[in-house]
């Protein structure tokens, strides 16, 4: 059985931060909800102080997963790294719900898109690990690169840059071509993909942009840009939130 067409495909969004979250502070997170209302899905808010229990029921009412970028960085003991300097304090409840969030879609085949932090959990969460710091600026950076990509060094306007997506890709279908510009806004960023990754996008810096999942025939993507905070008629915006919906409507229902 599939989702009936006239069915808007629940997807829940983990909110960035669980000190955001008790804040009320929702102006970035609600960008990522907006972003899946005009792709014809219905944004399911995901507290992150939900007990087990509660987080499993939830996630078992939900077609697909959005995991929502953050100013958190992952917990480098995850990926089995030293902590370094310029990494920012984890947020424990946002890496306790991103796993069992993920751990849910992909034990029920249910799709996935991934964003800036959340391609990072994404990547952990499969084993991988991380750049702790890239910057165009810093010595400290761990890779030598002339993009500004973290948002530290952006003044009164969002950067952007190009991208190289590989041909053949679902990414590449969705940008309808193996070129795109995307905004950069980030100071990590994947080193080595996890299990079942495919990396399918570069920076010409050589930073790793977007993965696919390649391990079987479920839907999830992880982009390093934040595509909620683009136009909508970019190729590398919207379009990629639509995909995730039309691939919900197709998919198996596994409530």
């Amino acid at each position: 059985m599939t989702v009936e067409a006239n069915h808007k495909p629940r997807i829940g969004l983990p909110y960035r931060t669980r000190n955001e979250e008790l804040k009320g502070e929702r102006a970035k997170y609600d960008r990522y909800l907006e972003s899946v209302r005009l792709a014809g899905g219905e944004p399911v808010p995901i507290s992150l102080g939900l007990s087990a229990d509660e987080l499993k029921r939830l996630a078992n009412s939900l077609d697909a997963v959005v995991l929502t970028g953050s100013p958190a960085d992952v917990e480098p003991a995850l990926y089995h790294a030293a902590r370094h300097p310029k990494s920012a304090d984890a947020d424990a409840d946002r890496e306790r719900t991103d796993f069992a969030l993920l751990d849910h879609a992909f034990t029920e085949h249910k799709p996935v898109l991934a964003i800036c932090y959340g391609v990072q959990s994404l990547n952990v969460f499969l084993g991988g690990s991380l750049i702790q710091h890239l910057s165009s600026r810093d010595a400290s950076s761990e890779i030598r690169t002339d993009i500004p990509h973290p948002t530290s060094e952006q003044t009164d306007k969002e950067f952007r840059h190009s991208i190289r997506i590989d041909s053949g890709t679902r990414l590449a279908a969705i940008a309808q071509g193996t070129e795109g510009q995307v905004n950069s806004s980030h100071h990590q960023a994947i080193r080595e993909p996890g299990r079942g990754l495919r990396v399918v996008a570069h920076a010409p810096d050589g930073v790793i942009e977007a993965v696919e999942w390649t391990a079987d025939t479920n839907w999830v993507t992880g982009v390093q840009w934040h595509p909620e905070r683009m136009a909508g008629t970019e190729p590398l915006a919207l379009p990629l939130f639509r995909d995730l919906v039309a691939t919900t409507l197709k998919a198996p229902v596994r409530r």
